[in-house]
């Protein structure tokens, strides 16, 4: 209940159209889906598709750092970082591991002998979409776990694309067709309310300051 209390508190703190934005956002985030990337070397390629993820919906993204580890370029990400949870995993078999017992799948977005189609895609079923290194792709550790592989069809002489174009690609088409199905997608009630909680905390100044004279009061 003081948590509760807590919250309605700091909204106080905001102005109207905030709290409506966050109304909004919030309706539209799903952990259905999350993203995974391994040991990505350009640090605006992660970036960028942290911006994709906050863009498209997904609350959570993963990134493996078992060779590369920098920080997210705050410039490209534009401040996406602030509202999407970003999971770090210095191992890769961690990250699978973590992400198995929260019952996703694991597509490993490369072409593949038994590889399927964007368009092909079940959207119903709980993914986490691995992106590889940008020349030598994903791991034998990822292509050996995945349950399944997926591509984007491509027409052209060039037979690869930017890491974060297909992130970018992949995340638009796959949260449209979800959407349009009977799953449920939404954050649960209660990641709803540490969401906002969260938000608020990064939002407001003197948020410390704030709650602790909050709970003296209580």
């Amino acid at each position: 209940m003081t948590d509760f209390k807590l919250l309605k508190h700091l909204e106080g703190y905001l102005t109207e159209s905030r709290k409506a934005r966050f109304d909004v956002v919030l309706s539209q985030r799903t952990k259905h889906f999350t993203v995974a990337t391994e040991d990505v070397y350009q640090l605006h390629n992660t970036s960028a598709v942290i911006r994709s993820c906050d863009v498209f919906g997904i609350q959570e993204v993963n990134i493996v750092e078992e060779r590369n580890s920098k920080r997210i370029d705050r410039e490209i990400a534009m401040g996406a970082q602030k509202w999407v949870d970003v999971n770090r995993f210095h191992l890769v078999k961690d990250c699978l591991q973590d992400l198995k017992e929260k019952g996703y799948q694991i597509v490993a977005t490369t072409p593949h002998t038994n590889d399927c189609e964007l368009h092909d895609f079940d959207v119903t079923k709980k993914s986490c979409f691995f992106f590889g290194r940008e020349t030598e792709g994903l791991s034998k550790e990822v292509i050996d776990e995945a349950d399944c592989f997926l591509k984007i069809p491509m027409v052209g002489f060039t037979e690869s694309l930017n890491i974060s174009v297909s992130a970018a690609i992949i995340l638009q088409y796959v949260t449209v067709k979800l959407k349009q199905t009977n799953v449920n997608w939404q954050l649960a009630e209660e990641e709803v309310f540490m969401k906002r909680l969260d938000w608020c905390k990064k939002t407001i100044k003197s948020y410390d300051d704030i709650v602790e004279r909050f709970y003296s009061s209580q």
